[in-house]
């Protein structure tokens, strides 16, 4: 079994149980305490478990929790840019386009430079800063208010009531886990309605988010599957993942290789 293939088993069986020890990997996967301990270490470094002694434990606790954004800044860098890279092709000048809050919808902002006279609607702070950062004058930024989340999404009401007459031509939606059952979720109550009414404005709807994401369930869910017309995601989405999403949606996955080769 190759390095990839014995994380990806410790990874379903952390977010099957919550944790894992050393010793059960170890007869379980046929390797050495050492081979296992260093794919822990890949897998903590990726943010995806969290090392403890013996072992290691999930990073997702409870439904509600919900990293900052300087936190999951960090986490999954490579598949992040890569998403970016791709979503930012489903970009045509002269278009209106939403970004929701989040880490990888920000790192999309950062690549939409090519794309001439654009209107982009967003209830993120940091997304805005992104794009009016990028010096162009043939784009127009869209700031709904609202009141700030842990993420820095603008919320509530107010942010809501300002999406409610907008009709977009392309929606890029984060989110912070996909499952079968509960659809893509959010640990917010709030974002989750705010992120719903921006989905609604949506002619075309398109899921951001990497492979760490599957089989993680927030608090409430923003849209189910069917509901959105592409996921875009990396190749490290395990095979169930990919099947199950190509039921359906449209799915493109991210080649997280070429942002490795070019560091």
């Amino acid at each position: 079994m190759l390095a990839r293939q014995r994380q990806e088993v410790i990874l379903d069986e952390v977010r099957r149980t919550g944790a894992v020890q050393v010793g059960d990997l170890v007869l379980r996967l046929g390797v050495s305490d050492m081979t296992i301990r260093r794919d822990l270490d890949a897998l903590a470094r990726r943010g995806l478990v969290e090392k403890v002694y013996g072992g290691a434990t999930s990073t997702m606790g409870r439904s509600t929790d919900e990293p900052g954004f300087e936190a999951k800044s960090v986490r999954q860098l490579a598949e992040k840019e890569a998403i970016a890279r791709l979503a930012a092709q489903q970009v045509r000048p002269g278009t209106a386009i939403g970004l929701s809050a989040g880490t990888t919808t920000w790192t999309l902002a950062r690549h939409l430079d090519d794309v001439a006279d654009l209107t982009v609607v967003t209830n993120s702070v940091r997304v805005a800063d992104a794009l009016q950062q990028r010096g162009r004058t043939d784009r127009t930024v869209v700031l709904t208010g609202g009141v700030r989340t842990p993420s820095d999404a603008l919320v509530g009401p107010v942010a809501v009531q300002s999406l409610r007459s907008l009709h977009l031509d392309l929606v890029f939606l984060g989110v912070h886990g996909m499952a079968p059952r509960a659809g893509f979720t959010t640990p917010n109550l709030s974002e989750s309605e705010t992120n719903r009414a921006l989905a609604q404005a949506a002619g075309r709807l398109v899921v951001v988010a990497d492979s760490s994401k599957w089989s993680t369930v927030g608090l409430s869910t923003i849209v189910d599957f069917s509901e959105v017309d592409l996921v875009i995601s990396d190749d490290g989405l395990p095979e169930e993942a990919r099947q199950v999403l190509s039921e359906h949606v449209e799915l493109l996955l991210a080649d997280r290789q070429d942002t490795r080769e070019e560091r």
